[in-house]
């Protein structure tokens, strides 16, 4: 067995020579950039079909899966994108996508109206709400409170009052029984808003003289709005 030698035989350069290269070494990989994966950009969907085969027959399952997936496209790599450099016109096209898969879920159309809808981006905004009106005209009966929250975001965050007349109009005109009336009651406050008050005044009168409001705690408020508004 060879005698091990001590360290005091190793030269002195040497020993130099090595914790000069560790230094080196350290200070090398101190100076390289962060790593950082190549962020992806959200591809267009599939068609149905293909969604159908690869989810072996459960569409309502490869819905919920996709819409998991969407809903973390996001976040990449340890980074976070911002919502409003997706291509939206592609984040639309999945939304329908899952809804065509299942048209029973509401969770496409939350995403669309409460967080999609919601980005510093009012172009972006503007085409989730629109698909939300598409969307509702399919199903009125289910989709109704993602248009109602549609008429919120048009108003408050987009200063848009025409806009969110039309989707109060939209949810007014459905004829899906279950909408409660405060929805359909809510074109007569965006009226009011707009100084339409006499437009207000008409519409709010007539529902009223319908009968159609039975709960006699809404007949009051609705009767004293009335009164307000007549009020020179």
């Amino acid at each position: 067995m060879p005698a091990v030698r001590p360290f005091n035989d190793v030269p002195r350069g040497l020993w130099w020579a090595l914790m000069v290269c560790v230094a080196l070494q350290i200070a090398w990989h101190a100076a390289l950039p962060m790593p950082q994966g190549r962020l992806h950009s959200l591809p267009p969907p599939p068609t149905t079909g293909l969604v159908r085969a690869l989810s072996f027959g459960d569409p309502v399952a490869g819905a919920k899966l996709g819409m998991l997936w969407l809903q973390a496209f996001d976040t990449q790599a340890g980074s976070r994108i911002p919502l409003r450099s997706l291509n939206y016109a592609d984040v639309s096209a999945w939304l329908t996508l899952f809804l065509a898969l299942d048209p029973r879920a509401q969770y496409p159309l939350l995403a669309a109206s409460r967080f999609y809808a919601e980005v510093t981006d009012d172009a972006r905004s503007r085409q989730m709400l629109e698909l939300v009106a598409t969307e509702f005209a399919r199903d009125p009966a289910r989709r109704w409170p993602w248009l109602a929250h549609a008429v919120y975001i048009a108003r408050h965050k987009l200063k848009d009052r025409a806009l969110a007349l039309r989707y109060a109009e939209q949810l007014a005109s459905a004829k899906a029984s279950n909408i409660p009336h405060w929805a359909k009651q809510l074109n007569i406050f965006v009226l009011e808003d707009m100084g339409e008050v006499e437009a207000a005044k008409i519409l709010l009168g007539g529902l009223l003289a319908s009968g159609q409001i039975s709960d006699p705690h809404e007949r009051q408020f609705l009767t004293q709005r009335l009164i307000e508004l007549e009020k020179p």
